[in-house]
């Protein structure tokens, strides 16, 4: 017979325990291992952690079988995210193959000039992500190639990656079409024009002050010299190397067509994948011979195997310009595993955290201490932060403190909408700030550069969520439900 006790409720202490732990165990791996922390070091750090809240948790009742399955329940909730992670490492691979990738490069190096190269990035990032209500999409297919322009014109990766992600997350929160802009209102039981038209009080101020701030550093940025190596033959290189042409942005406008049309993102991912190493077959078939490395095979069958090499281990040049293999040398599902197993130590230590009782005991802590509304948002934000951190998921990071603050917010008479807007405002922002999220992970290995150096130039995901304690502070924007009487007088 299964044993139905409830553990006992953990204390305070041992709820801070396994996040005292972590945060010494990260910083102890990143001393040790600098920039290669994440290749193992931090993924021991959370397992670690996730190991000290399993031993808390057997401590206070539970059995040894329940953290277990909540371990393995919390790593099937990131199937979706590995998926989609395998998906987009073939997609650069044979974007690249295809010529995709180096002609969306050509035409950048001819349009975008390096002082407003960086607020345009993040503009059209935002217009594209609002279009289609996916950053992880944008990021995969535009912010590659926006990131090999910037190479190309010797721009700094770690603020382009900030204005990628700033665009694509701030298009993501707005779009109708995001599955983050329509759970959070689900959470709080908020209706979702109404949720979208709210957050606008705080996303529109950040976008622009983000916009404002990319403007500035492309002004006072030094100027990149029209003759600096790398840069002047850079086009005729890629030339040299690619059959380049308008025809090879076809694949780029299948996959944004079906994300418009709210395909899910694995499938379109994927199939943008498959249609690259088509177009590569067909328009690049020198490069795809050459990368199936096997003199043995038939021609077709040479085709075959090089465009499956690139969703494999992705694309690999040695044209003898340095500059230009480092540009276009990546991709493939290879090159996500890394990833994936950061992204399933991750997700491990949250589900315990979660199974045991200690996130919970850590918000209500929180909800305690929030005695006015602005206090109680502040803490909303507070949670949402603290989850992604946690348990390195956004949509948890959504849901969770979503329904556990949701009474709180009826009991004190404050419109639903204060609280999805929250959800969202730290929530969805923050995780791409936080490297072991699921977010971070796929942003980090995507766009080729760590979490903690693009951190500081994401400014969108920055300024939002202190814009939105800020205005929370001063009571500005906060909406209350209306009195039932009046409500029922307007009904008749």
């Amino acid at each position: 017979m299964t044993d139905h006790t409830s553990p006992r409720e953990p204390s305070l202490w041992q709820a801070l325990l396994p996040l005292l732990f972590l945060m010494v165990a990260l910083g102890t791996s990143v001393y040790l291992f600098k920039d290669n922390s994440s290749y193992g070091g931090n993924q021991i750090a959370l397992l670690l952690a996730a190991g000290i809240a399993a031993i808390i948790g057997m401590r206070n009742g539970l059995k040894w079988d329940e953290i277990q399955s909540a371990m393995s329940h919390g790593i099937s909730l990131a199937g979706g995210a590995i998926l989609i992670l395998l998906a987009v490492g073939s997609l650069i691979g044979t974007w690249i193959l295809s010529g995709t990738v180096p002609t969306l490069i050509d035409y950048g190096l001819s349009v975008m000039h390096p002082s407003y190269f960086y607020p345009a990035t993040c503009f059209v990032c935002a217009l594209v992500a609002l279009a289609i209500g996916s950053s992880w999409t944008v990021a995969g297919t535009l912010g590659v190639s926006l990131m090999a322009v910037a190479q190309g014109l010797e721009l700094s990766p770690a603020i382009t990656a900030g204005a990628v992600i700033s665009g694509a997350y701030f298009g993501d929160k707005m779009s109708p079409l995001s599955d983050t802009t329509n759970l959070a209102p689900a959470a709080a039981g908020s209706e979702l024009f109404a949720h979208v038209r709210h957050m606008m009080w705080t996303t529109g101020p950040s976008i622009v002050l983000a916009l404002i701030g990319f403007t500035i550093i492309g002004l006072t940025a030094p100027a990149v010299p029209a003759t600096s190596p790398g840069f002047v033959d850079l086009s005729s290189q890629l030339h040299a190397q690619f059959a380049l042409g308008p025809h090879l942005l076809i694949p780029l406008i299948i996959v944004l067509a079906m994300a418009i049309r709210r395909m899910p993102a694995y499938p379109t991912i994927f199939i943008g994948a498959l249609v690259g190493g088509l177009f590569a077959i067909v328009f690049q078939p020198d490069q795809v011979a050459r990368l199936a490395a096997n003199a043995d095979l038939s021609r077709p069958m040479a085709m075959l195997a090089g465009a499956w090499e690139a969703m494999i281990n992705g694309f690999k040049l040695e044209s003898g310009n340095t500059a230009l293999d480092e540009l276009v040398s990546r991709g493939g599902m290879a090159g996500m595993i890394n990833t994936i197993w950061l992204i399933v130590c991750a997700m491990a230590f949250g589900a315990v955290m979660e199974r045991a009782g200690l996130l919970e005991r850590l918000i209500r802590s929180v909800l305690a201490a929030a005695k006015s509304t602005g206090s109680l948002i502040v803490a909303t934000l507070a949670t949402a932060l603290g989850v992604n951190i946690t348990c390195a998921d956004q949509y948890l990071a959504i849901v969770l403190p979503g329904r556990i603050y949701r009474p709180e917010y009826a009991r004190r008479g404050l419109d639903p909408v204060n609280l999805s807007r929250a959800l969202e405002d730290a929530g969805t922002v923050t995780s791409p700030l936080v490297p072991w999220n699921t977010c971070g992970a796929f942003m980090a290995v995507t766009l080729g550069v760590q979490t903690v150096d693009y951190l500081p130039y994401a400014l969108f995901n920055l300024i939002n969520p202190v814009l939105a304690a800020a205005m929370a502070y001063f009571g500005f924007k906060i909406l209350r439900l209306k009195p039932q009487a009046e409500v029922a007088h307007r009904s008749v």
